[in-house]
């Protein structure tokens, strides 16, 4: 699996993040072609070698000739993405990103998503800079990313809306469940479009992969900081596999005594649209022996607020607990198999000196159905295929 580890040593940008690809070893070139594809014009973007202090790194600018003309709502960019002649995968990542900056502006100055109007976040520049990062995760196609020493900024800065603290709200939003640390800077490390792309791409901030490097690239931001070199550093391999892989995750957790067991299974199922990764259901005996159920949710972080919230809507809890857990997991891929009864999916997972496989239930299921043969031939025959 090709992987990317973003080091945000000194922040991250969106104008730092193309450039640290670029620097990587995407072509300014291919980029250019797909920008292209955008119904957009009256701007030329440029890639040059520069140096922040000791380190060289490389600085993408877009350079606008009416940058005025450019503030757009969350419809108006929503539609240009849609329009466009960029490959479908394209327009699904660019679109995330948008929609992250359009959620937390949203949610810091308490209006609809379809309310805003993105000022400095909407202009050309940064809409460039995210349709760029999605186009070159597609072309060095990168699979997952990771994130590293994210720090923030301090003070203030003046946008549309006046002179707001850093970080800003709506970078704060974004980074909400994340771990970062606090600068001594006194400017803006992260922007909301930097971190609208680490919270869309990075599924991990605390893993430290096992990688076989293969490039590196330093994204250079505008100014010269004298403290540190102003780069994002990003580096791109392929994920090694030493040992079991591990990750962390978050367990949320309620203790339940008043509520009916039917009201149970749509509970779960509303908990796996809503990003749970397992839900379980655990019978114990309360105070004064009051038969009760500890429901658990296992889930990535990003997930947390939204599950709990669901929790507090739909059960009679008065309240939950919740705590990081970390895991270690062999490596899971799914493989089509073909048999008599027709294609069936298997879960094959595999570790160090470990390798299991198992039909998926449900397709076996609809197979038996529809064929009439027994589900236990049907989980025989996919399991042969496999031989």
């Amino acid at each position: 699996m090709k992987i990317a580890i973003l080091d945000c040593f000194n922040g991250i940008s969106g104008d730092m993040t193309v450039a640290a690809f670029l620097d990587a070893g995407l072509s300014l070139q291919a980029l250019k072609k797909e920008l292209k594809k955008l119904d957009l014009n009256g701007y030329k973007v440029t890639a040059k070698k520069v140096m922040r202090g000791s380190l060289s790194g490389t600085k993408f600018d877009v350079l606008i000739n009416k940058k005025s003309h450019y503030h757009m709502s969350y419809n108006r960019i929503a539609d240009i993405i849609n329009r466009s002649r960029l490959d479908a995968g394209i327009k699904k990542l660019s679109f995330s990103i948008f929609d992250k900056l359009a959620a937390a502006e949203a949610k810091v100055h308490n209006i609809r998503k379809d309310k805003v109007c993105f000022h400095e976040i909407g202009d050309l520049d940064s809409i460039i800079d995210i349709v760029a990062t999605a186009a070159a995760v597609r072309h060095l196609g990168i699979e997952k990313f990771y994130c590293l020493n994210l720090k923030l900024g301090k003070g203030s800065v003046r946008v549309a809306h006046g002179e707001i603290p850093l970080p800003a709200p709506a970078t704060m939003e974004m980074l909400r469940g994340k771990p970062v640390s606090f600068s001594d800077a006194e400017h803006e490390l992260v922007t909301p479009t930097g971190a609208a792309i680490l919270s869309t791409l990075v599924e991990d901030f605390n893993s430290r992969p096992d990688i076989k490097t293969d490039k590196i690239g330093y994204g250079a931001g505008a100014f010269d900081a004298p403290a540190a070199p102003n780069l994002l550093r990003i580096i791109i391999g392929e994920a090694q596999s030493k040992g079991l892989a591990q990750d962390e995750i978050c367990v949320v957790e309620s203790n339940i005594d008043d509520m009916s067991p039917v009201h149970y299974e749509y509970l779960m199922e509303r908990l796996f649209e809503n990003g749970a990764l397992d839900v379980y259901l655990t019978p114990v005996y309360m105070k004064k022996t009051r038969p009760a159920v500890v429901l658990t949710v296992l889930a990535h972080e990003r997930s947390r607020a939204a599950l709990i919230n669901l929790i507090m809507r739909e059960t009679t809890t008065s309240g939950v607990r919740f705590y990081r857990a970390e895991r270690r997991k062999l490596d899971r891929a799914i493989k089509v198999v073909k048999t008599k009864y027709g294609p069936i999916r298997v879960k094959i997972n595999t570790g160090p000196g470990i390798k299991t496989a198992s039909p998926e239930y449900d397709d076996c299921r609809r197979a038996a159905k529809k064929t009439g043969a027994p589900l236990k031939d049907v989980i025989e025959a996919a399991k042969q295929k496999l031989c």
